[in-house]
């Protein structure tokens, strides 16, 4: 079904776009440095299920037909840009009153929490996809009876990359994280940038623009 000579270099090329740093990977770092490890892994496995949603809307059709409305495109990136800003205020606030509690700070929202909000905030990423009907579609074979399936194989290959990438991401945080557990001020700067980088996401996010065809 699949030809092993494009399989092979589909491999690869998703290999390489899974370690290239891009906003998943930030987005994990920055859940990682303002809750700790559990809650940056508890991300990436949510960023793997929204991601996991593109995948089988693609494979419907469903995501081609969003992509095609501006107005259904504009609402979606427009709901996910707000949920990661208000994410990104949220864990500036919270940094800046745990720093003054000293001793008596909120504690983390959690693994369920964060893994919820890793769904949501893929999952409602035009941007993703956009990337999974451009990039997939190249390596599937369109002669065969099972192109859907193919795609699925396809986007659920790259999905997993992405996620253990994000993993890795998540573990080389917490150590950061935990190196400076006992400096409690570089602790409110590592929460208050990840914060900040989760509005710059966001905002990122607002300013995509619609694929022309």
């Amino acid at each position: 079904m699949l030809n092993s000579n494009a399989f092979t270099v589909y491999l690869f090329t998703a290999f390489l776009l899974a370690i290239t740093p891009g906003p998943g990977i930030f987005y994990v770092a920055a859940r990682t440095l303002s809750g700790g490890r559990s809650e940056g892994i508890a991300s990436s496995l949510g960023n793997g299920l929204g991601g996991l949603f593109h995948v089988v809307a693609g494979s419907l059709g469903v995501s081609a037909i969003v992509l095609a409305s501006a107005e259904l495109f504009t609402a979606l990136k427009v709901v996910g840009a707000l949920y990661l800003v208000w994410m990104g205020y949220r864990t500036i606030r919270h940094a800046r009153l745990d720093y003054k509690s000293l001793g008596h700070s909120e504690p983390p929202v959690g693994a369920m929490r964060a893994f919820r909000d890793g769904v949501l905030v893929e999952a409602m990423n035009p941007k993703t996809a956009a990337f999974f009907l451009a990039f997939i579609p190249q390596f599937v074979d369109t002669s065969s009876d099972h192109v859907a399936l193919q795609f699925v194989i396809l986007g659920a290959i790259s999905v997993a990359l992405n996620t253990l990438a994000d993993i890795v991401v998540a573990f080389a945080a917490g150590r950061l994280r935990d190196g400076a557990a006992s400096r409690p001020n570089l602790i409110r700067c590592l929460r208050e940038g990840s914060g900040g980088a989760m509005i710059m996401l966001g905002c990122g996010l607002l300013l995509a623009k619609r694929p022309v065809a």
